[in-house]
């Protein structure tokens, strides 16, 4: 029955912050940077977004009007490189912070670490694709390549990277997070227990799988480098049960997610709320062609190039954005009613059956056994291996991030 699929809310982010946020959505659009975008395909997303009551994620590449065009919900993406909060330097800017997070539209900010198709690399923009409007955006030389570079410079260790934190969420006074593709286990949890240590949380941490999103992506490092989504979702929702922090951090879950099922299996795994690039690509027209750098695009998708993205209506391709967002939320609800459940933050890991190898079947919850909240602080005995491994050893630790 139509009328039995309501909008699944979200919990609220950032409970603590001058200006917190409750998503109308448990899945929304990940980041989109215009540059990367053109702006018909930018608009196009963020106008079906506002219908849809989703929010859009900015990208690295700064908040354009493209972005708020729309008048969706806008979570503010800062990079690497700082675009659009950076002074003539490149370094953080407090003011250029507060002055995007003042606009009504940007509800948090999330600060990229690392991206799951492409960790440890910084992002390339080709010189052709940086207009005088780009440049103005980002803060950089008109028509030169733009390089982001491959860490935050301020950030050396766990507590530079709390510090980091710390001054853009007193600058945004809204809730602020991280971005990352799960690398060497103990790195996390040295963020883990510098949260523990010191009291200094963060509001959420989007987890990102090594299988990306990106078409521009090296294929050696979309295929081989980082932990896939499933594996590192799980890992850190153990590590804040373990460390008693999983109700006062969210976790996002984004990478290689598109249909109904993937969805409800990243709830069962420990997210609570989803980014979705992917598909909603699908639905402004992207073919898949990877051709995303060199700005030819064949549907305008991604290029600059205005004799090519001018064939991209946008109030078509918005109608795609919602009916993708409407008819997936029909899906997830026919998957929980299936399941007698009414809400994905009802799933746990004991809800989804896999068939291994050897023709028997699991739950997730037998593959992944979850953690107790608080067992690591407690000392109670833990399945993890890697918990049990390194958390002992990060204790009182300085671990450096790079």
């Amino acid at each position: 029955n139509e009328d039995e699929v309501r909008p699944f809310d979200a919990p609220v982010i950032g409970a603590g912050c001058p200006n917190p946020y409750r998503p109308k959505s448990f899945f929304n659009i990940s980041g989109m940077s215009y540059g990367a975008l053109s702006s018909q395909a930018v608009q196009a997303l963020s106008a079906g977004a506002a219908e849809a009551g989703i929010w859009m994620a900015t990208g690295e590449g700064g908040l354009s009007p493209h972005h708020l065009l729309g008048g969706c919900d806008v979570v503010f993406q800062m990079g690497t490189a700082k675009y659009g909060v950076r002074d003539a330097e490149g370094n953080l800017s407090d003011a250029r912070v507060a002055e995007v997070a003042a606009h009504p539209n940007v509800r948090m900010i999330e600060i990229k670490l690392s991206q799951g198709a492409k960790p440890g690399k910084g992002g390339i923009l080709p010189g052709a694709k940086v207009t005088a409007e780009i440049a103005a955006i980002r803060g950089i030389p008109q028509g030169q390549p733009s390089i982001s570079p491959n860490r935050h410079r301020e950030v050396v260790d766990v507590e530079s990277l709390l510090a980091l934190i710390i001054r853009v969420r007193r600058a945004a006074g809204k809730p602020v997070g991280i971005k990352l593709c799960i690398g060497q286990p103990w790195e996390f949890l040295a963020i883990v227990r510098a949260m523990v240590d010191s009291g200094q949380l963060l509001d959420f941490i989007t987890v990102d799988g090594a299988e990306g999103g990106t078409g521009a992506a090296p294929a050696e490092f979309t295929d081989h480098v980082g932990t896939p989504l499933q594996d590192a979702l799980v890992f850190v929702d153990n590590c804040l049960r373990g460390a008693g922090l999983r109700q006062r951090v969210k976790v996002a879950a984004s990478g290689k997610v598109v249909s109904a099922y993937d969805l409800v299996r990243q709830f069962a795994l420990g997210a609570d709320w989803v980014n979705m690039a992917r598909p909603f690509m699908f639905a402004v027209g992207c073919i898949q062609a990877r051709d995303c750098s060199s700005g030819n695009c064949p549907t305008g998708v991604a290029t600059m190039d205005p004799a090519r993205y001018r064939v991209l209506d946008v109030a078509a391709k918005a109608a795609r954005v919602v009916n993708f967002h409407h008819n997936t939320t029909h899906a997830v609800a026919e998957l929980l009613g299936a399941a007698g459940l009414t809400h994905p933050g009802q799933l746990d890991r004991h809800h989804v059956v896999r068939r291994l190898a050897d023709g028997q079947t699991r739950t997730l919850a037998q593959i992944y056994p979850p953690v107790a909240e608080g067992a690591l602080l407690d000392g109670q005995p833990v399945l993890d291996p890697l918990l049990r491994n390194y958390w002992p050893r990060v204790s009182g630790a300085r671990f450096g991030l790079v």
